[in-house]
């Protein structure tokens, strides 16, 4: 009878689904590339169509055509597309706007596309900014005071604005839509 030590067995090789027998380079979607002239261009019509006063057809256009295959500089100039889109937006057309995109076609791609500028938006507007950083004073206290008063009210302002959008896109899209923008591998 041959002693074979069943603990050293390395029982993910006899399994066909398990990650050492095929590659987990497949899980992740592929992507075209896009150059930041391209979206450059995108952000200059989509910006025409806000200043002829179709915001909804700015919000569609940006969120219809994500540059997931960008570098970091076309992302983040998208993302400034789409936050000045959302905050040229009213309270009031924000719902009624958000059914229209919800209930036409391939409308819960688009919001899921939204929720995640979302909360990339949010992620950039909570961070301080590096000269903020640099310039930090100590206090009688004993803490150091990194912000002047005053100092990064832009940043609340966005914030707020993206908030609400938030809050009506889980009234309108559900739950289900923030599960779906954390678990796609794809970033905006």
């Amino acid at each position: 009878m041959a002693t074979i030590n069943w603990r050293t067995i390395n029982i993910d090789l006899l399994d066909p689904e398990s990650p050492a027998n095929f590659s987990t380079a497949t899980l992740i979607p592929a992507v075209t590339p896009v150059s930041a002239a391209e979206v450059q261009n995108l952000s200059s019509q989509i910006k025409q169509l806000l200043r002829g006063g179709d915001s909804e057809g700015a919000l569609r256009g940006a969120l219809e055509n994500p540059p997931y295959g960008g570098d970091a500089a076309a992302k983040e100039v998208h993302l400034a597309t789409v936050v000045e889109i959302l905050q040229s937006i009213k309270q009031s057309e924000m719902s009624p706007m958000l059914n229209r995109i919800y209930d036409s076609d391939g409308g819960v791609e688009v919001l899921d596309v939204l929720m995640k500028y979302l909360y990339k938006g949010m992620s950039h507007t909570s961070k301080p900014s590096s000269a903020s950083t640099r310039s930090a004073s100590p206090q009688i206290s004993g803490f150091s005071q990194i912000q002047q008063r005053g100092g990064g009210e832009g940043g609340g302002q966005a914030m707020s604005v993206l908030l609400s959008w938030h809050e009506k896109l889980v009234e309108i899209a559900g739950p289900g839509s923030i599960v779906r923008v954390m678990s796609d591998r794809r970033t905006v």
